[in-house]
């Protein structure tokens, strides 16, 4: 037990997973020890900088949503991952575990065999989609074996699948770097990414924005986030009221707790900024060894906050965005009574940010502003219309905020109640023949839709 307890949280954790891949494909390419050992260690050091500044900035948003929730009178449920996940680990523990790691294998299977060949490198989102499995079959019937192999099958498809849907706006995004989205809010980029080209034709890149000299400072992409997130943070400090926030602030001044606040908030970005960049430094050239000896052709999927660099000035109009769309999901849901999905600063800014640099990708200002709009919107009907798939099990306060875990749950959730088991079994051999019409048809030995933007494969 205590060695299977050892492999959950080997595989749970993105830095040892992504360190081990480059480690992997380091051997692969014959790397001297010393190249090995410093490669190996980069992708881990720059995730758990990620990670680290993951952290500043969820811990700087925490009195931000309390604030908000206080000083506008909002009550209702706030869509949090971990939440989830938490609650359903003393029912669903041991079969989340399983899932993840037949997961993870079948991932790597259909890389070799398929022209799927993604490798979803998100490990913790690879755990939430695994429990989120483990709470849907279970609650269809399914148990034991078949549900941990239906479940890590659903999983290590979806991991292939998805980086796949959107990996021509993933390679304009990143213009032509041979890495994709490995992350469970990805049809909502790419989602926003189509929108941007119907929308932003002749709309300049937000990266291009004229500013006058005397604001060049704007261009500091941490000092412009500072400054933004002080007047989110004063604006909602002021109407929850000083008394309220000096419970948040522990007898610190109300305001000075809400600029200090804003201002951890943009050095939690700057964190994860670095780390990207250490992570992408090692971690793709060490990848070539996988590609060419183990998995030919193989193209990492890695996590949402990798491309912030990429377009860092539509990773705030991407918030911005998405966070109002959170406010009007909201108004709707309560004028039409259903249940009041509470805006997730967390979910709005990770995926909110990537729907902004996705939709600048293809449709630059216009596209960032509305493709992240609509993907916010999405992620406040999507969680309410999921919490009855989860509330046969008791989450029913608690329910995910990104749009694939959405899309997933109620697809397997009103298939499997409406036909029963044998529908998801129709599911899964649907799923099968995505997996290998492609080579079928189209027989080649590299990645499905791993193209140049003209179209010629890489």
């Amino acid at each position: 037990m205590i060695f299977l307890e050892f492999v959950r949280d080997l595989f749970s954790e993105p830095a040892f997973l992504i360190g081990m891949v480059a480690f992997v494909g380091l051997l692969a390419l014959r790397a001297p020890a010393h190249k090995v050992m410093t490669g190996t260690l980069g992708p881990i050091l720059g995730y758990l900088m990620l990670a680290a500044g993951a952290d500043v900035i969820v811990g700087a948003m925490d009195p931000l949503s309390k604030m908000i929730e206080k000083g506008f009178n909002i009550t209702g449920v706030i869509p949090n991952n971990e939440a989830v996940v938490a609650t359903a680990q003393d029912i669903l523990g041991v079969e989340t575990m399983s899932i993840l790691i037949v997961g993870l294998v079948v991932n790597l299977l259909i890389a070799r065999i398929t022209r799927y060949k993604y490798i979803f490198l998100t490990g913790h989102h690879s755990f939430f989609m695994a429990c989120l499995l483990s709470a849907v079959l279970g609650a269809l019937g399914f148990k034991g074996a078949m549900l941990v192999a239906t479940g890590g099958f659903f999983l290590g498809a979806w991991s292939s699948i998805s980086p796949a849907i959107g990996q021509r706006y993933t390679l304009k995004v990143t213009d032509g770097d041979d890495i994709a989205m490995g992350h469970f809010g990805s049809v909502g980029y790419y989602i926003s990414a189509w929108i941007g080209g119907l929308v932003g034709k002749g709309s300049k890149s937000t990266e291009d924005i004229q500013v006058s000299e005397k604001f060049g400072f704007l261009r500091n992409t941490t000092i412009s986030t500072a400054l933004i997130m002080i007047i989110f943070y004063l604006v909602s400090a002021i109407a929850a009221g000083s008394d309220f926030v000096m419970t948040l602030s522990g007898g610190q001044s109300p305001y000075l707790f809400a600029i200090i606040s804003a201002l951890k908030f943009a050095v939690g970005v700057a964190i994860v900024y670095a780390g990207v960049r250490m992570i992408l430094q090692d971690l793709l050239p060490a990848f070539q060894g996988i590609a060419e000896k183990i998995i030919p052709n193989a193209v990492p999927a890695v996590d949402c906050a990798v491309f912030f660099p990429y377009a860092q000035t539509a990773v705030i109009i991407g918030f911005i965005s998405s966070f109002a769309a959170g406010l009007v999901g909201m108004a709707i849901l309560g004028a039409v009574g259903g249940v009041l999905i509470i805006p997730g600063l967390v979910p709005h800014f990770f995926c909110g940010a990537t729907a902004g640099v996705y939709g600048n990708a293809t449709g630059g200002r216009r596209g960032a502003i509305v493709g992240a709009f609509v993907n916010g919107l999405a992620i406040t009907f999507l969680p309410a219309w999921l919490l009855p798939v989860l509330g046969n099990l008791g989450f029913a306060n608690a329910t995910f905020g990104d749009f694939d875990f959405g899309t997933i749950g109620i697809l397997l959730g009103r298939v499997g109640g409406t036909f029963g088991q044998m529908g998801i079994w129709l599911l899964v051999a649907f799923t099968v023949l995505v997996l290998f019409l492609p080579s079928i048809l189209r027989p080649s030995k590299r990645a499905i839709n791993n193209v140049e933007f003209e179209g010629e494969e890489k």
